[in-house]
């Protein structure tokens, strides 16, 4: 088999995307725990759309979201939805106060499915009626539903490694003290088992997370209780009461955040000096969002087609029981590859990062950036003191105001890369910025391109000209800017679409595109009067009737185009007998041309493929 050149260096992998892509180690367990006593459903508060919710609405609706989108962006995690403090029970403890919601043909704890999306959709409807609200923590039976929550969801957590998957339980609730109605030993005693469950679940490798909702005119108090269950004190405390108090729109913003926090991608080996080598964890700070691929399903029993190649002797017709060998041909003699051999070729360095020295910080310019950059942080899971190394690095570079210049040998697209230390930022509400550096990946040589002046006799701007421009794009300044404003609005049609097929809607969900702009702020007065002295200081004042002058040209010259081809068509028309060609299935014997003249005729849309046109034809006719 002849080797073809523009092949041997393609890998399966595409490489820039290697920073990409996420191990399959990095799978994802998760349990939502939601309260669902009588104070979630009395307390309400007011929405994004002005209208009152209760915390139990809230944290509903919070998680189907939620789950939407996890069937897009991570299918392959599981979750499981468990309530507490409720009438009815059903978990498999058989503990009061607790109910696992599932639908059938899926296990407690499984990857998210249509049919669960669907029918969670409606348990605000359902939810008083098939399961029910009910205080769970009594002192007379000792019942502690808390305590059977987290017991509850340790077992569905059971399965699986805490090395090949993350398991973590996101609770739900606007009480900071469960036990407030309890008193004496009897409280002490129920506080005390449900901190020591707490403690064995997150000792077997599972986090517990709480989304805390604030009632009206209270702030959630996490000293009470939920302070010692998370394990918080001091800076950890402080950090996490900037969670305390959200509205509807940032709960939401909140649980996207715990559900897609960032991952480690991969572990690198970072080579400072001969003898000196460090362990770097990778992530990735943005990432190529793209429709899913199309997967080809057997008609019959719907499972996924698989693609199998075999190799036959052109000669003989024998099945080729090894790979085939490649071959290129030189000096008149075929030089024989493996596919193993092949690989080496291709593998131009090993995937290390080596330190070449450092710079300043003057010398690394906005255009060297060619790609989105990488994050570095240093982890001692493999080698114990890349940290104590990594934070000696980083503080000098910060203090020296100077990057590293390194050559990360990526295996088929090395790079030479700057590490830029980035210090850590901390707001009131917590941390902003984590401490550590960005990976940038510089150009080579060959890949900067000098800037040549084409028209340097082009008139210049006058100062009143740069002035009316200056003021128009202060008026039109978008405050507080964020690429994340502005979703992909042609992948959220894509992924309503599917929505809408997967879950048997009648209607496609509205989608809200971003990137329109925005018409009512375009019109307020200001920037009216800003565009307006910008195109006079610019065109001057006749550019108006000049330019009324020159559409009137080109429209008079348009309708005589059109006068013409309507001419043409009425003519050509009653060469025809359509309708006999119609009910014989010979129009698609004809052009798209002569199509196009009884569209023109009848004063139908022209545009379109032939298919489209024929059948735009025989709806008209009523064929």
């Amino acid at each position: 088999m002849d080797i073809d050149p523009d092949d041997v260096f393609r890998d399966d992998e595409d490489p820039d995307n290697e920073f990409y892509q996420e191990k399959d180690a990095t799978k994802e367990l998760l349990v939502y725990l939601v309260d669902a006593s009588p104070k979630m459903f009395s307390t309400t508060c007011t929405s994004d759309e002005e209208k009152d919710v209760t915390h139990f609405e809230i944290a509903v609706r919070s998680i189907a979201q939620s789950l939407k989108t996890q069937i897009i962006n991570r299918s392959y995690d599981e979750v499981a939805i468990c309530f507490f403090n409720t009438s009815e029970k059903k978990n498999l403890q058989d503990s009061n106060g607790v109910y696992v919601f599932n639908v059938p043909e899926r296990e407690d704890l499984d990857r998210p499915t249509a049919r669960l999306v669907k029918e969670f959709d409606c348990i605000e409807e359902t939810f008083s009626k098939q399961i029910g609200s009910k205080y769970g923590i009594l002192s007379a039976s000792r019942d502690n539903s808390l305590y059977n929550a987290l017991w509850a969801a340790q077992a569905l957590l059971r399965k699986g490694s805490a090395k090949t998957a993350d398991k973590r339980i996101l609770l739900f609730t606007n009480d900071d003290d469960p036990f407030g109605n309890i008193k004496g030993v009897t409280k002490m005693d129920m506080m005390r088992t449900t901190l020591q469950r707490a403690k064995d679940t997150q000792d077997l490798g599972i986090s517990i997370e709480l989304l805390p909702l604030s009632r009206p005119g209270e702030d959630f108090n996490l000293s009470t209780f939920y302070a010692d269950l998370l394990g918080l004190e001091g800076n950890d405390l402080a950090e996490f009461k900037a969670l305390v108090g959200e509205r509807l729109g940032d709960m939401k913003d909140q649980l996207r955040k715990r559900m897609f926090r960032k991952r480690k991608v991969r572990s690198i080996y970072f080579i400072i000096a001969s003898g000196v080598t460090i362990v770097l964890n990778t992530y990735a700070l943005v990432r190529p969002t793209n429709p899913g691929a199309i997967t080809w399903l057997d008609s019959v029993t719907n499972l996924p087609i698989k693609a199998e190649r075999s190799f036959f002797c052109s000669d003989t017709g024998a099945l080729l029981q090894k790979p085939p060998k490649l071959f290129q041909t030189y000096k008149n003699e075929n030089i024989m590859f493996s596919v193993d051999e092949l690989s080496e070729i291709k593998r131009v360095s090993t995937g290390h990062l080596r330190l070449l020295g450092f710079k300043s910080l003057s010398c690394l310019k906005d255009y060297h950036n060619l790609r989105p950059a990488t994050f570095v942080f240093p982890s001692d899971e493999e080698l114990v003191g890349s940290t104590c190394t990594f934070i000696a690095l980083h503080r000098s570079m910060l203090r020296l105001k100077r990057f590293a210049l390194a050559f990360y040998g990526s295996p088929t697209n090395p790079h030479l890369v700057a590490l830029v230390a980035q210090d850590e930022i901390v707001s009131t509400s917590g941390q902003v910025e984590p401490p550590g550096m960005h990976m940038i990946y510089l150009p080579y040589s060959d890949d900067i391109r000098p800037i040549e002046e084409l028209h340097s006799d082009t008139n210049r701007a006058t100062e009143d000209q740069i002035q009316s421009a200056s003021s128009l794009m202060k008026r039109v300044d978008l405050k507080n800017f964020s690429v994340c404003q502005f979703a992909n609005p042609a992948l959220q049609r894509h992924y309503a679409v599917l929505q809408a097929l997967a879950l048997d809607e009648d209607e496609m969900p509205d989608i809200k595109d971003e990137t329109i702009p925005d018409e009512e702020g375009m019109a307020r007065p200001g920037v009216v009067k800003a565009f307006e002295e910008f195109k006079l200081s610019v065109y001057g004042e006749n550019y108006e009737q000049e330019n009324e002058l020159m559409d009137t040209g080109k429209t008079s010259e348009a309708s005589k185009k059109r006068k013409a081809v309507a001419e043409h068509a009425t003519k050509e028309y009653a060469n025809y007998d359509w309708s006999d060609l119609a009910d014989n299935g010979k129009l698609k014997e004809l052009t798209v041309a002569e199509l196009k003249i009884y569209l023109s005729v009848h004063n139908l849309t022209v545009t379109g493929k032939k298919e489209a046109l024929i059948s735009r034809i025989l709806t008209h006719m009523g064929k």
